[in-house]
């Protein structure tokens, strides 16, 4: 099952909002539980830079249902996964990425955001999950 394009509109919709809260402009990308881009959104004046980097961490948040933030934790030097950033093309294994899991428990996607402090990409990227789902997936081996 993959996220649809309502949902991930509304996610987008949330994402912008929390964005303008925080005074930031952000991109924003969704992709489907293929890791296949669904929705992407560019704020006005957000960094061209951001948008590889929201679409990557998307990616990545879907290619191992956790947070980029956590992946990163353990790709530390002498972590279980020191050097995972160079694998499947290119990962961000820092904060704002987020698994999208329905309310069925099921990984339909996930978001990405980009563009100011990894503190802020992940409060805007936890915004847009909120009204869809979850970024909680059953527990893992790898998760600590």
């Amino acid at each position: 099952m993959h996220v649809t394009i309502a949902d991930a509109e509304v996610a987008i919709q949330a994402a912008r909002k929390r964005a303008t809260e925080l005074g930031t402009q952000m991109c924003v990308a969704v992709v489907d539980s293929g890791a296949n881009l669904k929705a992407f959104y560019r704020m006005d004046d957000a960094w061209v830079g951001s948008i590889d980097i929201a679409i990557k961490k998307a990616k990545t948040a879907v290619f191992f249902g956790m947070p980029t933030g956590q992946i990163g934790k353990l790709s530390q030097p002498g972590g279980s996964l020191f050097g995972i950033e160079h694998s499947n093309d290119g990962l961000i294994t820092f904060p704002g990425g987020l698994p999208i899991v329905d309310r069925d428990g099921v990984l339909v996607g996930a978001i990405g955001v980009s563009g100011s402090s990894v503190e802020n990409d992940h409060a805007v990227a936890l915004a847009g999950v909120g009204p869809i789902g979850v970024s909680d997936l059953p527990e893992h081996p790898w998760r600590t």
